[in-house]
């Protein structure tokens, strides 16, 4: 069942749109008519390709999708830490860890702590 078109001039988004809208209103153009059963019926149609009502299409889906290069697996690693029993070891670990002396501070001290617990009082 067909449904008539009505413009509203107003609410027209271009100008095109507008005038058409304003030769539609004065009788000059007739108004488009729309079926939206025919159209949806249409649409269903056109939704699904001929390829896709066959086993065609499944296979087609797969070979398009299907990986260009081979993806080899990955090897697990497993990595065990010795233990040497030389506490050497252990300061020259520390060392890498904190880093250089421009890194910021890399000792606290009983000074550093109250000089930032006086900054975090309130004046009043």
């Amino acid at each position: 069942m067909p449904d008539e078109v009505k413009p509203n001039v107003n609410e027209a988004p271009t100008h095109d749109a507008q005038l058409a809208a304003e030769n539609i209103a004065a009788g000059e153009e007739k108004a488009p008519t729309v079926d939206f059963e025919a159209d949806y019926a249409a649409a269903k149609e056109f939704s699904v390709s001929d390829i896709d009502r066959t086993g065609e299409g499944a296979k087609a889906a797969e070979a398009a999708t299907a990986p260009k290069q081979q993806v080899s697996k990955p090897e697990e690693v497993k990595l065990e830490a010795q233990a040497t029993g030389n506490p050497d070891d252990y300061a020259d670990m520390a060392k890498d860890v904190a880093g250089s002396k421009t890194e910021g501070a890399t000792s606290i001290d009983d000074d550093l702590v109250q000089k930032a617990f006086e900054k975090g009082q309130s004046k009043n």
